[in-house]
């Protein structure tokens, strides 16, 4: 079958969230203001975690992945709808959108599976203390987040290439702020029956498979947790998942609410809505949730605060003593 953009199509056209003209400033200012925050808080979380000696562990390891992430995920889709709503110009070329797509689905499973990775970070540090540094390793943590990238490269790679291979009418409308693989494939005039294959079968694989090894590791540590006599070294465990436990919560009943929604009412434009939760929503709040519900980045944002104040008097006195 010939690739579709040899001679039927040249664009898309995304049609957002809204087509009333009058709603445009105000969904442009919401999602400038959603995307602004996002990138801030999750560059400063990134910041703080560098900058500080005492988060080079491996929790806060994963976390600044995940919040780079997060900061990737939705610079993906947000400009590009942020740019059509400011020029009124609502196009997208066939190979941005290809691009749009493969980088979506990149990131969506980054964050899926870093959030697995960092469930059995929880899993080791509460479950087997004494052995955490060793089994924690770096050379471990930096394999885990490699494989990761490594995987869903090739994963996204490979849907793209099959969507290269599907045929669209001229000036295909998406209803949609992005370019979404499954609304992408169903607009197809061509065979999409492999394409669900492949679709579906991935999404059970690559999402349930994580999804599957955070409720194991939350068992375990569940169990663990139980089984500690004091009132105290309970609260101070269970203390350790609770931010986790919550961006876990967050993304995964975002993610579930698209599919529930479209699912229920079979209608695109309750889908569009519901995206806005997992891709946008979602990453604006994580950097809210670790630093509003752990110490330890509080104490690192601080020192990231002082540290500008504190480097001038600092470097004048190293002057003064020569």
């Amino acid at each position: 079958m010939e690739p579709g953009n040899d001679t039927r199509i040249s664009e898309f056209l995304l049609l957002g969230l809204s087509e009333e003209e009058e709603l445009q400033p105000l969904i442009f200012g919401l999602f400038l203001s959603m995307y602004l925050i996002t990138v801030f808080g999750n560059l400063l979380i990134i910041l703080a975690i560098s900058s500080d000696s005492h988060l080079h562990t491996p929790m806060y390891f994963f976390l600044s992945n995940l919040s780079f992430v997060d900061i990737c995920f939705t610079s993906t889709t947000i400009p590009k709808m942020l740019w059509n709503i400011q020029t009124q110009n609502k196009g997208i070329t066939y190979e941005g959108c290809i691009t749009q797509m493969y980088f979506h689905i990149l990131f969506a499973g980054l964050d899926d599976i870093l959030l697995s990775v960092m469930t059995y970070d929880r899993y080791v540090a509460i479950c087997h203390p004494l052995h955490y540094m060793v089994i924690m390793s770096p050379q471990l943590c930096g394999l885990l987040v490699l494989i990761s990238w490594v995987l869903f490269a090739f994963y996204s790679l490979l849907l793209s290439l099959m969507v290269l291979q599907l045929s669209f009418c001229p000036e295909m409308q998406i209803p949609h702020f992005f370019c979404e693989l499954s609304q992408l494939v169903q607009l197809a005039s061509s065979d999409i029956f492999l394409n669900n294959i492949v679709m579906y079968f991935g999404t059970v694989l690559m999402g349930g498979g994580p999804f599957a090894g955070i409720l194991y590791s939350y068992s375990k540590v569940v169990s663990c947790i139980c089984k500690i006599t004091s009132a105290q070294g309970k609260y101070k465990a269970f203390s350790t998942c609770v931010s986790h436990l919550l961006v876990v919560s967050l993304f995964y009943f975002t993610a579930l609410g698209v599919y529930l929604s479209s699912a229920a009412t079979h209608t695109s434009h309750s889908s569009t809505v519901a995206s806005v939760m997992y891709t946008v929503v979602t990453p604006m709040l994580n950097p809210f949730i670790y630093s509003l519900r752990n110490r330890d980045i509080k104490e690192g944002l601080k020192r990231l605060y002082w540290m500008p104040t504190m480097k001038g008097p600092f470097v004048l006195g190293l002057r003064n003593c020569w």
